[in-house]
């Protein structure tokens, strides 16, 4: 014989308060772990976002970002000339020489600074990034002082605003533009003249050469012969793939913090399911002996008690998903530890994560409940009517 469904839930709302409090215990486990996953899908998906799988990015072996990279101006003509470079209208290769440097400005009210990309493009690199697109102002002009602020720059640091001006490099730069990039990290980034940007830093060799494939299958081919050139120092690597190498590290710090303090409070959440669930095995031992003696098996009694607290878990992990989806609507700024420069981007909820959560919570419930439900089913039958 099974003990019906409407029971578990019967008694639940019998202890409503003390169900209430187990319940809100799990949601806020639930609620942290999944922010944290969020958190890591976010900037990964960001960062991951930002490239094309059409594009190539090449920088200087060894390298880890282009802020740590050099290529020569030679090297950076002859990338463009390679069978592989897509051309665009009159014969034009679809490839951008940039530079990438790091500075740092003061956020809009606070003296705090913080680090922003300053990236040094040609007139290609827009062709290169169609999400790209001008909200307000105008694009800079090539071989002038004018720069664009990705919309991220200008909401958050001083001087990044249409009309204000930035000093850096030796020279006084005015943004006559500001971009929007979606769901990227180009959004937090300041673009300007990379003609213009080598001598105002001193430099004398771009950070990267992006270009665009002629024929995408190609790019296995390119890389093994450009690789093996002895004239070159250099790697190519296809741009999502990059961007997806800085976000490892980062994402990987995060994981690893919260499934940390996912399992410290945990803990408390399973030592509360189970203060609960002995508390309802004590308060219903005639209740139990009465089952027992209309014939109830003792695995019925089992899994009755069992079912009973992954319901706990199960609404935990219900409640603590559904306030950690409103974390999408917030953006947040952060370190990328490989170019050391802010980066914002939002939480993001996949369902892979809602599975991960959902099944994290079930096993809290399953470990909360599963002593007091052997207890339970072990209570023998002539005891439990005694205490009636």
């Amino acid at each position: 014989m099974k003990i019906p469904f409407s029971y578990n839930l019967k008694n639940l709302w019998t202890r409503r308060l003390t169900t209430g409090l187990t319940i809100g215990g799990m949601a806020l486990v639930v609620f942290v772990f999944s922010a944290v996953l969020m958190l890591a899908e976010g900037l990964k998906k960001t960062l991951v976002a930002t490239g094309s799988p059409d594009n190539v990015v090449v920088i200087r072996k060894g390298s880890d970002s282009e802020i740590q990279s050099g290529v020569e101006r030679i090297q950076a003509s002859t990338i463009e000339t390679q069978p592989e470079v897509s051309m665009g209208e009159n014969g034009v290769p679809l490839a951008a020489k940039e530079l990438v440097v790091v500075i740092v400005l003061p956020k809009r009210g606070t003296d705090k600074g913080s680090n922003v990309i300053i990236r040094g493009t040609s007139a290609t690199s827009l062709l290169l990034r169609p999400q790209l697109k001008i909200v307000e102002g105008r694009l800079p002009r090539q071989g002038s002082s004018e720069i664009m602020a990705g919309i991220n720059i200008a909401k958050r640091f001083k001087g990044g605003g249409i009309g204000e001006t930035l000093h850096f490099g030796t020279r006084d730069w005015t943004v006559v533009g500001i971009f929007a990039a979606g769901n990227t990290g180009f959004s937090s980034e300041i673009w300007g003249d990379v003609d213009q940007l080598l001598p105002a830093f001193r430099r004398q060799a771009y950070s990267s050469v992006i270009f665009k494939l002629r024929d995408t299958s190609a790019f296995e081919d390119f890389k093994k012969r450009f690789e093996n050139d002895p004239r070159f120092t250099l790697e190519a690597m296809r741009e999502t793939r990059y961007y997806e190498k800085q976000s490892e590290m980062m994402a990987k710090f995060l994981r690893i913090l919260g499934i940390s303090l996912t399992i410290i409070f945990s803990l408390g959440a399973i030592i509360g399911a189970m203060i609960t669930m002995y508390a309802a095995v004590a308060n219903r031992v005639s209740e139990i002996g009465t089952l027992r003696a209309l014939g109830f098996r003792r695995s019925s009694i089992l899994g009755a008690f069992l079912l009973e607290s992954l319901l706990l878990g199960i609404f935990g992990g219900f409640f603590g998903l559904f306030f950690s989806s409103f974390l999408q609507l917030f953006t947040i700024s952060t370190m990328n530890f490989q170019t050391f420069s802010e980066l914002a981007f939002s939480f993001d909820l996949s369902f892979a994560i809602a599975w991960q959560a959902m099944g994290f919570a079930l096993i809290m419930g399953f470990a909360g409940g599963l002593l007091p439900a052997i207890q339970a089913a072990r209570m023998p039958i002539v005891d439990a009517l005694r205490s009636a």
